[in-house]
């Protein structure tokens, strides 16, 4: 299940929603299968930016089309966690899970991204950890100098 959270769309393939989109967007007549597409691309890219805007897209389709609610949860979800918005990304899962219960893959993917939260959790603690020690180790050498002086 880490894949989905890994797993970056081609560059050709983002391009060529992306054109269909704007196309549609010119229009100004986008259909929600155009937009969602689009927006799954968007929630696979490498790039932030194109995620965050992905997510937009998403929330906008799950607020006026009823029709993709399961999907929309799913993708703002993953294009959450991407982003490190294990929060927001669990609210997501949370909402998915209680129109479809027992869907194993939205489970495994609470399941991957409650790991990354403590993963990551932890890895907060040991650099703030590593911090307190190299403060303390210079405020101790700072000390033995000054006891040195006197």
């Amino acid at each position: 299940m880490d894949d989905v959270l890994t797993e970056t769309v081609p560059a050709e393939e983002l391009k060529k929603f992306e054109k269909a989109y704007h196309e549609q967007l010119y229009k100004q007549d986008v259909t929600p299968k155009a937009q969602f597409e689009y927006a799954w691309c968007l929630v696979r890219s490498k790039y932030p930016a194109d995620i965050k805007k992905g997510i937009f897209l998403l929330q906008e389709l799950f607020r006026t089309h009823e029709e993709g609610q399961r999907d929309y949860l799913y993708y703002l979800a993953i294009g959450n966690a991407r982003i490190k918005q294990y929060t927001e990304a669990l609210k997501y899962v949370r909402s998915f899970l209680n129109i479809e219960p027992g869907n194993s893959q939205v489970i495994a993917l609470e399941t991957t991204i409650k790991a990354k939260m403590d993963k990551e959790g932890l890895m907060g603690m040991a650099v703030a950890g590593g911090v307190v020690l190299a403060i303390g180790a210079a405020v101790g050498l700072g000390i033995s100098i000054l006891n040195k002086k006197s």
